[in-house]
């Protein structure tokens, strides 16, 4: 089956170098040595020439040559590693792809070349992803388009997880979620007065350590059914335990494909959360979602989620969270992804006064770009609406506006330990009717990331 990527990769090789073939210049002859000049165009062609018959010893000099012609840095670089591909060296092969896509990420048939190289080397995963992108090329013939579905599947099916880790630094303007305000007024009998908060309620800044990781299975079980697990682990801890924070979740179910563009699942889920060194919360619940393929550059999703909380610091905060979660992706580019979903979420919590249903939406865009840079930027807001008033602090039930946005910015040329960098920054907003919930957070992380 491997095969099938290696004929896609392949028969792409003249839509990423070709070139019209020029007539064969007449060699100048003096003395019994002859000379040929040809133009980089010529010499390309001629290169491409032996390289299809698999003449490669006589056609590297013609490569090596070619490195030297202005504007020709791309087709040798592809030449020289799908030599090195068809001569039994991958690894060679796929830094030279790598570096042809860091400087053009839209190159497809050099993707699939690396793809092919990655299946070569044993690393179905990072194949998985060159082809992702790759079909997103809205281009590419239809055919192409089945050979590359067919061989994800059964990528997927003989390598069913995937894990990704990331550790790094976390300067936060306000580990404690806290109010800026320095000073609120509250409710005594039917007096207003004002109240000066102390150093312990308002905002803290402070350095983090961070670390992530996720971990998916897709296990192929029976005819259109697959069994589904997911692992999702973050925590950030500050000096003292004070604001230390960590969150583990985990869901197990099932996946069952209604028709190949179309996919259901539906999940167990548990969650624990971990903060200032005490357990805070748990969940169970579950997940159902739905999933199609629009086509190879657009995809839709729904997805329902249902748990029951319990709050091990405030039985108040126990209850029900449930929500609605909307999404749409759209392929710009083969490596530009553009998404966008509305979202309906209700808690219904043993304090009404803390119950409330939120409604908002998310839009983001995201992919990679030359010189080995990728990108991510998303932008979110909300308005939540309380059921009951916190007499405390005013007669009237409690009102949000939520603002949430997210940068990130990362390059996949350097690597360290197989480790790629990144910088990323989230800055959230909470503008409140009572003055004490209103909050202002920015969080800057900076990562290094792998994938497995």
């Amino acid at each position: 089956m491997w095969g099938q990527a290696v004929a896609v990769a392949t028969a792409l090789l003249a839509a990423v170098v070709a070139t019209p073939t020029a007539a064969q210049t007449t060699p100048e002859c003096e003395d019994g040595t002859c000379r040929i000049q040809l133009t980089p165009q010529q010499l390309q062609a001629a290169a491409e020439r032996l390289v299809r018959a698999r003449k490669f010893e006589e056609a590297k000099p013609l490569v090596a040559a070619l490195r030297q012609a202005p504007g020709f840095t791309m087709q040798s670089r592809f030449l020289t590693g799908y030599i090195a591909a068809e001569t039994g060296h991958p690894d060679e092969a796929a830094e030279h792809y790598r570096a042809i896509l860091n400087d053009d990420p839209g190159q497809t048939g050099v993707r699939l070349a690396l793809a092919k190289a990655m299946l070569a080397l044993h690393k179905p995963g990072d194949a998985d992803r060159q082809f992702k992108i790759a079909e997103q090329d809205q281009d590419l013939p239809p055919e192409v388009l089945r050979t590359i579905r067919t061989v994800r599947d059964t990528i997927r099916a003989q390598r069913p997880w995937q894990i990704d880790i990331s550790v790094g630094l976390a300067p936060d303007t306000n580990i404690n979620n806290a109010t800026s305000l320095d000073t609120i007024r509250v409710n005594l009998g039917n007096d207003s007065i004002p109240l000066t908060l102390d150093d312990r309620a308002r905002a803290k800044s402070g350095i983090g350590q961070t670390a992530q990781i996720s971990g998916r299975l897709r296990l192929p079980a029976a005819n259109r059914l697959s069994i589904l697990a997911d692992l999702d682990a973050n925590g950030t801890n500050y000096a003292g335990a004070d604001y230390d924070d960590y969150v583990a979740q985990l869901a197990a179910g099932v996946e069952y494909a209604l028709t190949p563009q179309t996919h259901a699942s539906i999940e167990a889920v548990g969650a624990h959360r971990w903060y200032g060194g005490d357990a805070v919360s748990r969940q169970i619940g579950t997940r159902l979602g739905l999933q199609t393929t629009l086509s190879p550059s657009r995809r839709v999703g729904v997805q329902l989620d249902l748990r029951r909380t319990e709050a091990l610091f405030d039985d108040r905060y126990s209850g029900w969270q449930g929500g609605v979660y909307a999404t749409y992706e759209q392929a710009l580019a083969p490596t530009l992804l553009v998404s966008a979903g509305p979202f309906v979420r209700r808690d219904w919590l043993n304090d009404r006064a803390y119950s409330n249903t939120e409604t908002g939406a998310n839009i983001g865009i995201g992919g990679a770009m030359p010189l080995g840079i990728n990108f991510g930027l998303r932008v979110g807001a909300s308005r939540a609406v309380y059921d009951a008033p916190v007499v405390f602090f005013d007669v009237n039930p409690r009102r949000d506006w939520r603002l949430v946005a997210r940068a990130t910015l990362g390059n996949r040329k350097i690597r360290l330990l197989g480790l790629s960098p990144q910088i990323g920054f989230s800055w959230t907003r909470i503008d409140s009717t009572i003055g004490f919930y209103d909050a202002t957070r920015g969080r800057f992380e900076i990562t290094l990331a792998r994938y497995f």
